[in-house]
């Protein structure tokens, strides 16, 4: 870990936890979360200033409570704990100092990529998106023409995307960038495939090998750059909860790989990266860009990929970001549609179809790991329905999910 003094938040299943382990780092004191089942021999490794225990109710945790209580280190309650309670506790009961900050965070990153990178090369996997482009900026910061960014188009990309990101980081902000159209290897590998799971992890393998046959071009390459971020990393199986699902850049990996990861975002949370890429300079289309997943359309098709439903979601996704956009709704964390693998009856023109549903999906967050169903006028819902029905033949119902983040997850898949 690249800190030295941290508050250790162990989590017995407290739904807030997420926002607790932020307050503390807006505090100036960086934190991290670790399950309440984290072995005692782990936590002594650790060597945290001071331990606060998550939980709504701590009647079932009694015997862990006591064992943790008898270590060596300042515990607290949560949410026992009121905000002034959490600074006297920070300050005066941990002797904890200000002086988590993102500058620090890029002055310590920046050094420990070059302590660890050294002379050799690297490759980054470069989606476009605000986590792999910060993750980049920040590589390049450290190691300059060392890195060599690659963007793999699987063909699961958003209407016009592939486009865009080679315009962003070969004209904006200029990259060692190569361009790899992967779009019908993908496919393949994922024919038949209906089960979420596996399609992460076949997406998440399948992209190292790219990477690795790419690499080859480049001479011997040792160190692969992620945009890894902290809920995927939470998510992938390190929570109370176990395994949410699996990120492709997470729990997809193959097991042998040929590169070494670097992963220097992996402690942040996504409202902490955008700090990031600004203090790096990064354009603001790309720091503000909604989040989207790695494995991209492929897990908002529900069930078995086709290149027509490809084509479908994507003109169909197209419209309601459209709309979306013209109505001025800036404060949506994620807005995309998803594509059921069903049918349904319907009638046009007098005429009996029998086309599929569309769900639209538009939510507010601050980090992902907990999220609200936006509450879009009835009206704007109107106009996006009748365009997608008229210019999308192939969808012939459109409904809007309501579901919050629990019971639900943002993706559907």
């Amino acid at each position: 870990m690249f800190i030295q003094e941290k508050i250790l938040i162990l989590d017995f299943g407290f739904p807030q936890v997420q926002d607790l382990a932020r307050q503390i780092r807006q505090l100036g004191v960086f934190s991290v979360i670790f399950p309440y089942q984290t072995s005692m021999e782990k936590i002594a490794a650790l060597e945290p200033q001071g331990i606060i225990l998550a939980a709504e109710d701590f009647a079932a945790f009694q015997s862990e409570v006591t064992q943790i209580k008898q270590c060596n280190f300042p515990v607290a309650f949560w949410p026992a704990l009121t905000k002034v309670g959490l600074k006297e506790f920070l300050f005066q009961d941990c002797s904890c100092k200000v002086y988590w900050s993102i500058a620090n965070f890029i002055e310590r990153q920046v050094q420990l990529i070059r302590e660890k990178v050294g002379s050799n090369k690297v490759l980054c996997a470069l989606s476009g998106g605000v986590d792999s482009a910060v993750a980049a900026a920040l590589v390049h910061q450290a190691v300059g023409e060392q890195l060599t960014c690659v963007f793999v188009d699987h063909g699961f990309l958003r209407k016009g995307e592939a486009e865009e990101v080679q315009n962003v980081f070969q004209k904006k902000w200029p990259l060692n960038l190569i361009f790899v159209d992967a779009r019908e290897r993908f496919l393949k590998k994922l024919s038949g495939i209906s089960d979420p799971e596996q399609k992460r992890k076949i997406i998440g393998n399948e992209f190292i090998r790219v990477f690795e046959e790419t690499a080859l071009g480049l001479g011997e390459v040792d160190f692969l750059v992620q945009g890894t971020v902290y809920p995927d990393v939470l998510e992938s199986g390190s929570g109370v909860g176990g395994t949410i699902k699996s990120h492709h850049n997470v729990g997809g990996l193959p097991e042998k790989m040929n590169f070494r990861l670097l992963e220097p975002l992996a402690k942040l949370f996504k409202n902490e990266v955008r700090k990031v890429g600004r203090e790096l300079g990064l354009p603001t289309e790309i720091i503000e860009r909604q989040p989207f997943p790695g494995p991209g359309l492929a897990i908002r098709i529900i069930g078995e990929i086709t290149a027509e439903k490809l084509e479908i979601l994507r003109e169909a996704d197209a419209i309601f970001l459209d709309e979306i956009r013209q109505a001025a709704f800036d404060d949506l964390w994620q807005v995309f549609a998803v594509l059921p693998s069903i049918k349904s009856v319907g009638v046009q023109d007098k005429v009996r179809t029998y086309a599929y549903p569309l769900i639209l999906r538009a939510v507010t967050s601050v980090d992902a790991m907990t999220a609200k169903a936006a509450h879009l006028p009835y009206e704007l819902l109107d106009k996006i329905t009748e365009r997608i029905i008229r210019e999308v033949p192939q969808i012939n119902r459109v409904v809007y999910d309501l579901t919050s983040k629990p019971p639900g997850t943002i993706e559907w898949e």
